[in-house]
C-alpha cells in the first residue's frame, strides 16, 4: 500500500486516523498539500459522480460483472454516507450564521475542517462537477456558497481590486483566478457573473493569461505567468457564457483579457 513521509507531515506513514465510514481516504489536497483530516468531502462527491458515470459506461460495453459490481459497491458506500441521514454529521456542520453547511475535510471522528480552497474539487465547485447530484441538494451548497463566499471562509479573501477564495498552498492576500472562473461558472446571477469577468480582465496584467494566484491588491504580483488549468477553464466559462448569457459579454469594455 502506499505510504509516504515528509517533514511536517504525521509520524505514521499512512496519515492520519479516520474512522472507516464508507468515504475515500486521502492525503492530499488538489493544490497538493497535505489534508489536516483524510476524508475530502468535495473529493467524494465528485468521486461518486464519476463512479456513476463509469459504471453506466461499462454496463454499456458489457464489461465484467466483477468489476461492475465492485464499481456498485463503491457507489452504494459513499451513497450512504453522502446522502444518508444518519452519517451527516461527516459531511457537514450547522454554521452558527450560515446554517446546514458542508465540510471541506472530516475523520469521522468528530474532526472538521470548515473551509474550502481554490483548487478543484472545492465546495464551490460541487455544482459543476456533480451536476445532478446537487440540483437535488441545493438548499445546503447555497448555504456553504455564502459561507465560502464570506469572510468566515479562512481563505476568502478580499481586497482593493479583487475577491475570491485562495488558500495555504500560496498564503494569505492572494485569489486564485480557477475560484474565481468557478464562482462565475456556478453562477446564474448576471450581476456576480458580471463581476467574476471583470476581475479576470482585471487579474491578467497585460499578460493575456491566466495565472496560479494573484495579489487581492496588486494583480501585477502573480505566481505562474501562464497557467493551463485556469487557461481552459477561462475558456469554457466565456463559451458558457457565449451559450446562454451572450448580453453579459457585449456588455464587457473589450480589450485583451
Amino acid at each position: 500500500s502506499y505510504r509516504f513521509q515528509r517533514q511536517g507531515a504525521p509520524s505514521d506513514p499512512r496519515g492520519n486516523q479516520a474512522r472507516p465510514n464508507g468515504l475515500i481516504y486521502s492525503y492530499f489536497r488538489p493544490s497538493d498539500d497535505l489534508q489536516i483530516y483524510p476524508y475530502l468531502i468535495p473529493a467524494q462527491f465528485f468521486a461518486y459522480h464519476s463512479l456513476k458515470q463509469l459504471l453506466n459506461l461499462t454496463n454499456s460495453l458489457n464489461w465484467a460483472d466483477e468489476f461492475r459490481l465492485d464499481i456498485n459497491n463503491l457507489i452504494t458506500d459513499l451513497r450512504s454516507v453522502l446522502f444518508g441521514i444518519k452519517n451527516s454529521d461527516i459531511i457537514t456542520m450547522t454554521h452558527p450564521k450560515h446554517g446546514l453547511i458542508y465540510l471541506y475535510e472530516s475523520n469521522g471522528f468528530g474532526g472538521k475542517a470548515a473551509m474550502d480552497d481554490a483548487n478543484i474539487p472545492s465546495l464551490l465547485s460541487l455544482p459543476y462537477l456533480c451536476p445532478t447530484e446537487f440540483f437535488l441538494n441545493r438548499s445546503i451548497y447555497q448555504n456553504t456558497r455564502k459561507f465560502v463566499l464570506s469572510k468566515d471562509n479562512p481563505w476568502f479573501m478580499r481586497g482593493n481590486i479583487l475577491e475570491g477564495v485562495g488558500g495555504p498552498h500560496i498564503g494569505y492576500g492572494t485569489v486564485w483566478p480557477l475560484a474565481i472562473i468557478m464562482r462565475g461558472l456556478t453562477s446564474n446571477d448576471d450581476e456576480e457573473i458580471r463581476s467574476c469577468l471583470r476581475m479576470l480582465q482585471k487579474s491578467h496584467s497585460n499578460t493575456g493569461y491566466m495565472h496560479e494566484a494573484i495579489s487581492v491588491d496588486d494583480p501585477t504580483q502573480f505566481t505562474r505567468p501562464w497557467f493551463a488549468w485556469a487557461n481552459s477553464l477561462f475558456g469554457e466559462f466565456v463559451w458558457k457564457i457565449y451559450r446562454e448569457k451572450r448580453y453579459l459579454l457585449n456588455e464587457i469594455e473589450t480589450r485583451k483579457v
